[in-house]
């Protein structure tokens, strides 16, 4: 399916957000989530379905003021 991740199209054969982060490298990255627009959990992430066309972003924590 494609979907876009970060502002990127990208195709996947992952199933859920956390097969996603797994396939990319990010599945034990400290990280916020979320499925247009709308905020995913890292408790959701492994029943969260991905659809043909979805919007995913993955944002990293940083430090500084």
């Amino acid at each position: 399916m494609k979907i876009i991740v970060n502002g990127e199209a990208q195709e996947t054969s992952s199933s859920t957000l956390a097969a996603l982060l797994d396939d990319i490298g990010k599945g034990e990255a400290k990280v916020a989530t979320s499925v247009n627009e709308a905020f995913v959990s890292k408790h959701q992430r492994a029943s969260h379905t991905l659809q043909d066309g979805d919007r995913v972003e993955i944002v990293a924590p940083r430090q500084g003021g």
